[in-house]
């Protein structure tokens, strides 16, 4: 199952980047061998600072057609690592081709964008800074895979 991540901004140089890669790196090498991957950076940007309804179309085009579509949202459901490692072992399993993690600007995801996903995850009810959730995603993209596979990275 190939994974997407879909977002708004656009990422320079900095240590998020360093990290993210890191970690997609990672992620890929891992899931593999369990069928997950690879792990694929669309980034979005709004140039005329239309906001939410301006971005919510640019994220839909890069999302692949037919995708599973997962919203990162302060609304979307909090669950542990354990969880989310085999919400993303169920998808794999029941055949997706693609699963698309849409992350919004600073403003969040339009309403008429969320009202199409499949699924949404929050990691907590503070608000995070886009850039950092991507971060935290690739980082628990990697965990779900070494879970799926048994390593201890994921100690409890």
């Amino acid at each position: 199952m190939r994974v997407h991540l879909c977002a708004v901004g656009r990422l320079r140089k900095s240590p998020e980047l360093e990290l993210i890669d890191d970690y997609v790196t990672r992620f890929d090498r891992t899931g593999r061998a369990l069928g997950l991957g690879p792990l694929t950076i669309h980034e979005v940007e709004d140039k005329k600072g239309g906001g939410m309804p301006a971005e919510a179309p640019l994220l839909e085009r890069a999302i692949p057609k037919g995708a599973l579509i997962c919203t990162m949202d302060e609304r979307g459901k909090v669950m542990s690592s354990p969880d989310f490692a085999n919400l993303l072992g169920r998808w794999r399993d029941e055949g997706r081709g693609d699963v698309a993690f849409v992350i919004g600007g600073a403003d969040g995801i339009d309403p008429s964008l969320r009202a199409k996903a499949d699924a949404s995850v929050s990691f907590g009810k503070m608000v995070w800074p886009h850039m950092l959730v991507r971060v935290m995603l690739t980082e628990q993209l990697y965990r779900a895979a070494s879970i799926l596979a048994g390593s201890p990275y994921h100690r409890v």
